[in-house]
């Protein structure tokens, strides 16, 4: 019997996906963004909008379509399917977002209470943090209850109140532009959103999603399509929604504060400075929610890919990711974050291109060819971009990057343009049981 979902449930399904989206990172730059970019904050919000809401978006569709990341991929190929995979499963999983999300939750919800910090109470923290999240991730087709019913509206009302108190009693105005959003402030947002790390995370969270959907009776792919599209637009209208309101209480702090390195310090200024310790309290606890979800969102997909690839069960690989990403964590923020961005500048561009990709996917079967053209030349490119970020350099190849327009790190654009082209052309002559394999 066809089920359909009521709108109830589709809400649930939305509320539950915007929670697994919604960790440090998201927490951290909107905020910041504003605070440097000042009077240009909505330029700034809107380049962001592109990589932090729109394409996790996109992706979650595009894998409801294709079935999970390793079919949509393995149009480029079963070994780069199989290798990019991998590296974003582990990327966004004990690698680099799992010991963020609780590394950034310990330093905003316990680091402002004490003045030094024992080895001891991280240890401490990080082993409840865990637990919890390991309790929550057993069932992945249950995250509609624990994310959709309750952690997820009561982070929603948390950030509510926080924000609607900023701007009830802050009395700040926009600052001049400055950290680059001077002069291009859709790029530097539009970089600035690579830093949330969800277009990787919707090619992880698709699979998930599907999986609630599926629990609730949803079984034709076309329903599961369109559910998963409508649970993405409601994720990503709270996304935007939320960023707006935390960019421009960023940027009028500007002007009451000289100072700030990251987003979590202009956060814990503004709300200090208006509500005291309550304040803090409620912004640690918003912390902890918002990373809390994540991880447990994280823990449910990678582990069910790797049992899906594996002889091993989803149980064990839960305690495996979870264990490591508690070791990982121990080691603090600072850490984590200087190996991130190399991570991201690597493997965003290739996320995003294969995202569009695979929503042209009916239009383009004809020319099959563009996916391996498009991909390699995208990744060629954005793996020297990684590189660079993490300080190593390649003289000629450098060079030849920097000359590529329209700036340095978005140089992967008109390569992955140049590779759909000969993709396009080398699909001329396929017979369509070639056109068909090569498909998907």
């Amino acid at each position: 019997m066809k089920h359909r979902l009521t709108r109830r449930d589709i809400l649930l399904v939305g509320i539950t996906l915007f929670s697994m989206f919604f960790g440090s990172g998201n927490l951290i730059f909107p905020p910041y963004l504003g605070f440097e970019a000042g009077t240009a904050t909505w330029k700034g919000l809107a380049g962001m909008s592109v990589t932090a809401v729109l394409f996790p978006v996109l992706g979650i569709i595009a894998i409801a379509r294709s079935g999970d990341l390793m079919m949509l991929a393995s149009r480029v190929g079963k070994r780069f399917a199989t290798v990019f995979t991998i590296l974003v499963f582990l990327a966004l999983g004990p690698g680099l977002a799992i010991p963020r999300n609780a590394a950034v939750s310990f330093e905003m919800a316990a680091a402002p209470l004490m003045k030094v910090i024992p080895l001891w109470v991280r240890i401490a923290y990080s082993a409840v943090f865990f637990a919890i999240a390991f309790r929550m991730s057993i069932h992945p087709e249950r995250l509609t209850n624990t994310l959709g019913k309750i952690l997820g509206p009561v982070l929603l009302v948390l950030i509510l109140i926080l924000v609607c108190g900023c701007f009830m009693n802050f009395s700040g105005s926009y600052s001049t532009p400055g950290g680059g959003y001077e002069t291009s402030p859709m790029v530097r947002g539009f970089l600035e959103g690579y830093n949330t790390m969800d277009t990787l995370a919707a090619l992880n969270f698709g699979n998930i999603i599907v999986l609630n959907l599926m629990n609730r009776n949803v079984t034709e792919k076309k329903d599961l399509v369109k559910a998963a599209c409508y649970a993405g637009m409601i994720a990503g209208i709270l996304l935007f929604v939320i960023y707006a309101a935390m960019a421009n209480v960023g940027a009028m702090s500007g002007s009451l504060y000289s100072e700030a390195s990251n987003g979590a310090a202009v956060l814990t200024n503004i709300v200090g400075s208006l509500f005291g310790n309550a304040g803090i309290l409620i912004l640690g606890i918003v912390y902890v929610l918002a990373c809390l979800t994540t991880c447990i969102g994280l823990l449910c997909s990678c582990a069910e890919f790797f049992a899906g690839i594996s002889k091993i069960s989803y149980r064990s690989w839960v305690i495996l990711f979870t264990v490591a990403s508690f070791a990982m964590s121990i080691g603090g923020l600072d850490q984590i974050l200087a190996f991130s961005v190399p991570i991201l500048v690597a493997l965003y561009p290739v996320a995003i291109v294969l995202v569009i990709l695979g929503l042209l996917n009916e239009k383009i079967a004809s020319v099959p060819k563009i996916y391996p053209w498009t991909i390699w030349f995208t990744a060629a490119v954005s793996v020297l971009l990684g590189l660079q970020s993490a300080g190593i350099s390649i003289p000629v190849l450098s060079d030849a990057i920097a000359s590529i327009p329209p700036s340095a790190d978005l140089c992967w654009i008109i390569p992955a343009l140049i590779g759909a082209g000969i993709g396009i052309l080398r699909s001329k002559g396929m017979t369509a049981e070639q056109m068909q394999e090569r498909a998907g």
